[in-house]
């Protein structure tokens, strides 16, 4: 499948791959896309810092950088995702590092199918958006 998980400097092993696999390919189709190389990669703050000085020029942690690289019809890009700001922003926001985690990668996903979240109203559709992906995940996993 063209949806990868992979590790940079963290050794966390992402739960229910198969089935985090077939919710963002759902994503993606539901877009009238395909699905092309996803790369989902694992580091920690200090790693994501350092992506996010040298590629986008800024000096702050964040949870995920996303780079596009989708051609047309086909969705591809990779996804570095902080363990470290993921569980740091569940224990924040009182949820459960799995729910946060989700909500992180299918953000990254939405950002590949072309929604921004620089504006209030686009951070406002984007969070409606993750939201829906979330509930159909968990009614997937029921």
């Amino acid at each position: 499948m063209p949806i990868s998980f992979h590790n940079a400097d963290h050794p966390y092993r992402c739960p229910q791959r198969r089935l985090i696999k077939a919710w963002l390919t759902d994503v993606v189709q539901s877009h009238r896309k395909i699905v092309g190389d996803v790369s989902i990669v694992f580091c920690t703050d200090a790693y994501l810092l350092t992506i996010n000085r040298d590629h986008l020029k800024h000096d702050y942690y964040t949870d995920i950088i996303t780079f596009d690289y989708c051609e047309g019809p086909s969705v591809s890009g990779e996804l570095y995702i902080s363990i470290d700001r993921v569980k740091d922003n569940a224990n924040t926001h009182k949820q459960l590092f799995k729910n946060e985690l989700k909500r992180v990668v299918v953000h990254g996903v939405l950002h590949l199918l072309g929604y921004m979240d620089k504006s209030k109203a686009d951070q406002t559709q984007m969070t409606h958006l993750e939201n829906k992906w979330l509930t159909t995940f968990n009614t997937l996993n029921a």
